[in-house]
């Protein structure tokens, strides 16, 4: 069974090391990926430089603009590049909470959050991106000319990654959300069709507007909702063992 509950005193002080550990990692992080950030924000740009018309290149408007626009994309890089370091950190806070076989799967679930993490952004970038972007620069006629912004594009495009990346998280928070009992595979199976459109609801208001690159997104989440939904019903069953066989860890 679980551990003894603990004082939330002691709930803060944990958390409060958990985040320390976790900015000093983003910090790391980000030193390394800015050694790299000419690189870094030249593979950003790729898929808007592919799509524009010949001739046309990104503007900045302000002088110190380009300058924060690779501090920020090595900050996005570097805390990418050590999330497996933030998702460690994470189990480890809600570790006390868990059953002890649960306690032991802590690589798999490093591995797992970092790879879907990891996976959904680059899905987002390769798939998705070259043409939602083609889509919204087809705007452009004769007279009106696609002049992209690097600080405009850039926040676009991060929070593009950032939203691919949180939702191929779906198996591993339905595996908790299973775990504490909240959800059932018979819930989640029974009401599929909810969980259909709002999966199309989210692929709307992730991707560019159009229809195509919705559907390339929404068409993998419904994927990694049936995979949780194998998920949940296997550790479930799992669950009810653990709740006969365990004893108090002392």
């Amino acid at each position: 069974m679980p551990d003894v509950k603990m004082p939330f005193t002691a709930h803060l002080a944990e958390l409060r090391k958990r985040l320390i550990i976790c900015f000093v990692a983003i910090g790391v992080g980000f030193a390394v990926a800015y050694a790299f950030s000419g690189e870094i924000f030249e593979w950003l740009v790729k898929p808007l430089i592919g799509v524009l018309p010949p001739g046309d290149k990104l503007v900045f408007t302000a002088l110190p603009e380009a300058f924060f626009i690779y501090l920020k994309a090595s900050l996005i890089a570097g805390t990418v590049l050590v999330s497996p370091v933030i998702f460690y950190e994470l189990w480890m806070f809600i570790a006390p909470g868990l059953y002890q076989k649960e306690k032991k799967i802590v690589l798999p679930f490093v591995i797992t959050s970092s790879l879907l993490f990891v996976g959904g952004a680059l899905f987002g970038y390769y798939v998705v991106f070259p043409i939602g972007f083609r889509f919204l620069v087809g705007f452009s006629t004769e007279n009106i000319r696609a002049l992209p912004s690097l600080q405009l594009y850039l926040s676009f495009c991060l929070k593009l990654l950032l939203g691919f990346g949180l939702v191929f998280e779906l198996p591993v928070l339905a595996y908790f959300l299973g775990r504490v009992g909240i959800i059932n595979s018979r819930m989640m199976a029974k009401n599929r069709r909810i969980a259909i459109l709002l999966i199309v609801i989210i692929a709307a208001i992730i991707t560019p507007p159009d229809v195509v690159s919705q559907i390339l997104l929404a068409v993998p989440l419904y994927l990694l909702f049936e995979s949780s939904i194998l998920i949940v019903k296997l550790t479930g069953r799992k669950k009810r063992e653990e709740d006969n066989e365990e004893e108090p860890e002392k």
